[in-house]
Order: structure tokens, then C-alpha cells, then sequence
């Protein structure tokens, strides 16, 4: 039988550094709750807005696989592997942190935020060297229905990471019924609206609303007009 989990925008813990704005789905840096550490293999959800010029130091991460996509704006990475790049609305970064590595992020102008949904997802191997990818996609290939960004596989769709996860997006102009398939049937879905509204199984979503559920085949999604759309298909056994 399904089981399933809300986590409505309204319920994500806040921080507030005034040149940072991140609200938290999943517990996160003082922000504990023993209710939300994960999804699964999904550790972390954050909803990020970084003012003009200003951004994160240098700091470490290991064994962890990250993915930052851009909302608006643009961020400035530097890290440790010397990748130098800008990473703006229309792209997926990722890195494996692997044996570690230390990496910083800035917003890249001075006048306007950006913003962009930090993600990270334990890895299905340890010890990795570290590795750092970077891909753009055009708007049009998200209209109306959902297109893949992320999959254990190289040689497939999108970037790739060392965890069994498929990611995809889609963007709506018009009232849209699809059926999403789950890659493997031990894994959960979990949905982050990132704008307008939709229903996942008659389950109801608005905007930033997560949703996540599991021992399921396939989820049909009901997505209207408006609406922006993460799905993650992620491993349950963690």
C-alpha cells in the first residue's frame, strides 16, 4: 500500500542571515527536527536566496553528492578541483564530494539575488575521487511535460551522480495529467513545487510544498496551468 508525506511550505524551518534567506525542508545547520532528517537517500532541500555580491566562504564537504539548480540569477563557483564556472537559471551543477573537497559560491551580481534549490543526497559509494559536472538545457524542452536532469548513468539524460536517483522537471502553460514511472520500485518520489499548483495522487500541492511517497509503480500527477514541477526518485533504504 502507498504511504506518503506532506511537508508544506509553511512547515520548513527558517534561517535568516540578511544577506542569506534559506528556508529548509529537511533539518538543517541549527535547525533540528528528528521528524524531517530525510527522504530516503534525500538529506538536504534548501530554498536558498542570496543577496547581490554576497555568498558562501570556502568550506569542505565529503561523501555527500550535491546539486545546486539555479531559479534566478547567477552563482560564482570556485573549488578545490581549480573548476572555475558560472551556474545560472537553466542549469544543473553537481558534485560528488567523495574523499573531499572545499568549494565556495557567490552570487555573481552585485544588484540583483539569486536564487536556487540546494540539494544533497547520500551516495551510494564512499571514498569517490571527487568529480564536478555542469550541464544547460534549453526552457522549451520542460513545456508540458517532464524531462529528465539526473540519473546514476552517464551515458544517459542529464548529469550523473553515484546514487541510484533519476531527477526531472517539467513547466506548464496548460492543465497537464501525466503518469510518472518509477525507474526502480524499491525507490520513494519525492515532489518539491517549486510554483503554482498540482495534485499527485489526489494529494493537493501549492507552491514550495514537498510531498514524498512510496511502495508505489507509478504516481499520476495533475499539474495546471502555471506550475514548475522537481520530481526525485530516490532509494528508500537509508
Amino acid at each position: 500500500m502507498a504511504q506518503s508525506i506532506l511537508h508544506t511550505a509553511e512547515s520548513r524551518d527558517k534561517s535568516d542571515h540578511g544577506w542569506l534567506k534559506s528556508y529548509h525542508t529537511f533539518s538543517f545547520g541549527g535547525n533540528y527536527n528528528p521528524e524531517r532528517i530525510q527522504f530516503g537517500a534525500l538529506r538536504v532541500l534548501n530554498d536558498d536566496w542570496v543577496n547581490g555580491g554576497m555568498g558562501f566562504g570556502e568550506h569542505p564537504h565529503d561523501n555527500m553528492e550535491i546539486i545546486s539548480i539555479p531559479l534566478s540569477g547567477a552563482l560564482q563557483h570556485e573549488d578545490s578541483m581549480n573548476n572555475v564556472a558560472v551556474i545560472e537559471s537553466g542549469e544543473i551543477q553537481v558534485m560528488s564530494a567523495g574523499t573531499g573537497i572545499y568549494h565556495k559560491e557567490f552570487n555573481k551580481n552585485a544588484d540583483e539575488p539569486a536564487e536556487f534549490l540546494q540539494i544533497w543526497l547520500f551516495p551510494n559509494q564512499r571514498n569517490v575521487e571527487p568529480r564536478y559536472q555542469q550541464q544547460r538545457y534549453s526552457d522549451d524542452i520542460f513545456k508540458n511535460k517532464f524531462k529528465q536532469i539526473l540519473s546514476p548513468d552517464s551515458n544517459d539524460s542529464g548529469v550523473w551522480i553515484y546514487q541510484d536517483a533519476w531527477f526531472s522537471i517539467a513547466e506548464f502553460d496548460q492543465e497537464t495529467t501525466s503518469t510518472y514511472a518509477l525507474k526502480n520500485k524499491v525507490n520513494g518520489l519525492y515532489v518539491f513545487m517549486i510554483k503554482g499548483s498540482a495534485k499527485f495522487s489526489e494529494q493537493a500541492l501549492n507552491e514550495r510544498d514537498g510531498f514524498g511517497i512510496w511502495d508505489i509503480d507509478n504516481v499520476v500527477i495533475k499539474a495546471f496551468k502555471g506550475s514548475k514541477i522537481l520530481l526525485m526518485e530516490v532509494p528508500m533504504n537509508y
